[in-house]
């Protein structure tokens, strides 16, 4: 079962006319290909150019292993949130390209690829065989720069003294060469197919400058290890497992922090965040809304297209929201088809434009069912409640929530894919609702119709100048 398993993952990785490269952008197209294409060019002329020893395929053999065992233990969990994931593998590059001729350097990272593929993380085709291309271009060109630095400074030899110290920094710098060639390749990519990504935030925050250095200071380690000698490699495989065991912790509080199916604050998360932003408004005198938002008919969507469809249309949705939002306002999921969206410094004109505007956009999503070219597209559309606390105003967390819960309950009850607005209310308007069901004892309504609060709720009209979530540039 389990070979089955890996012959139809790798079967349908090498059906290449079903890969969502074909739809992507032209120059993103292109930009992707190119790599690939010139990976091999590179291998095929460094294996003509090549002289074969056989200590050479033994050295190469012992790093591919380790770097192979280095990636399929890789936590899955690593991979389930977006952004660029760290696995360490280029500190088995590393040494491949210094102490091998540069075609094992441009072939040890299809292998790696391949497993990660196999055993780890089902990722996208085309997006995978891009990254190995990348990283096999980056370290066969540090494995040539290397070999451009004279004998008396770095050479193929660990000398003693000073020529130890200068062929660490040689080996240093090729590392550099290696893995900033090959990430900037891929951010490249990234920025292509999202423009709106900030690459400077992504790259010089605190975490990914110790994942890097980290990764420098393993991958000279680890070269100098193997150039001592082959046998101390079985000393670096536990210290990579245990380093990276330790840089895995922020992905661990992120975890605990988001939902896992949509990458939204889950509830708890956000209800700290949203108080937080509350209490600072109040003490600001600063507008705040809030919006809650809710999936008409989802149940109708899981049961025509299965779950799984179900989990691309919450998903898609949470990219809406997060796409269109600002970096200070709080976007969670409120539990199944719900979300909730706390908008920071916002009058309650704007938010009304931007709960219309939200809606009109969730209906024109079109959200394909699963990866295949001919899958069936799934419409779908929202209710929303929204209310609002002006400058100077005070209100609870939960006094904001009753108020758009009850909107989003007109919105639903006034047909679905609506907009409604209410104002909030002091103890959630259930002491004013409660006045009112008693003074409704003498006449009793059927049950459908009994007020859950007291909150006056209007429709949100449309507006053809309806405000964005996020300015436009």
């Amino acid at each position: 079962m389990q070979a089955s398993s890996l012959a139809s993952r790798l079967r349908r990785c090498l059906a290449i006319r079903d890969w969502a490269w074909w739809e992507l952008p032209p120059l993103l197209r292109w930009y992707v290909a190119t790599p690939p294409v010139a990976a091999v060019a590179v291998i095929g002329i460094a294996a003509a150019t090549n002289h074969w020893h056989v200590t050479d395929l033994g050295k190469f053999f012992l790093l591919m292993c380790c770097g192979i065992i280095s990636v399929i233990s890789v936590p899955k969990l690593m991979y389930a949130f977006p952004g660029l994931t760290r696995d360490f593998s280029s500190i088995w590059v590393l040494p491949t390209a210094i102490l091998l001729p540069p075609l094992y350097a441009a072939l040890v990272p299809v292998s790696f690829t391949t497993s990660l593929y196999l055993f780890v993380h089902r990722g996208v085709p085309h997006r995978m065989v891009f990254t190995a291309a990348a990283t096999s271009l980056s370290y066969a060109a540090a494995s040539f720069v290397f070999r451009l630095f004279p004998a008396s400074f770095a050479g193929g030899a660990v000398g003693t003294g000073t020529h130890a110290l200068t062929w660490c920094i040689a080996v240093a710098a090729c590392e550099i060469v290696g893995s900033r060639g090959h990430h900037f390749l891929i951010l490249g990519a990234v920025k292509l197919s999202a423009p709106e990504v900030r690459i400077w935030e992504m790259e010089w925050d605190r975490e990914s400058m110790q994942a890097l250095f980290v990764e420098i200071d393993l991958g000279v380690l680890i070269t100098l290890a193997v150039a001592l000698s082959p046998a101390l490699v079985l000393i670096a495989v536990p210290s990579v497992l245990l380093v990276r065991r330790f840089l895995i912790f922020p992905v661990l509080v992120a975890q605990s922090r988001v939902d896992a199916k949509t990458g939204l604050l889950n509830v708890s998360t956000w209800e700290k965040e949203a108080e937080t932003e509350l209490s600072r408004a109040m003490r600001t005198d600063s507008p705040t809304a809030l919006t809650l938002i809710d999936i008409d008919h989802f149940k109708v969507v899981n049961d025509t297209y299965g779950h799984l469809a179900g989990d691309r249309v919450l998903k898609a949705i949470a990219e809406a929201l997060t796409g269109q939002s600002r970096d200070y306002d709080r976007v969670g999921r409120f539990g199944g088809e719900e979300f909730v969206l706390l908008l920071a410094q916002t009058s309650e004109h704007d938010a009304r434009k931007i709960a219309e505007r939200l809606r009109s956009y969730i209906e024109n999503l079109e959200i394909r069912a699963d990866d295949r070219p001919d899958a069936p597209t799934i419409k779908v559309t929202i209710s929303v409640g929204v209310t609002a606390m002006a400058s100077g105003e005070a209100f609870e967390l939960t006094d904001l929530l009753a108020a758009a819960d009850s909107a989003m309950y007109h919105a639903k009850q006034a047909g679905r894919n609506k907009a409604a607005f209410a104002r909030p209310m002091r103890d959630m308007g259930l002491d004013a609702a409660w006045d009112s069901a008693e003074d409704a004892v003498s006449r009793p309504t059927p049950l459908s119709s009994t007020p859950l609060s007291s909150h006056h709720v209007e429709l949100v009209q449309a507006e053809r100048t309806a405000a964005s979530l996020r300015p436009k540039w």
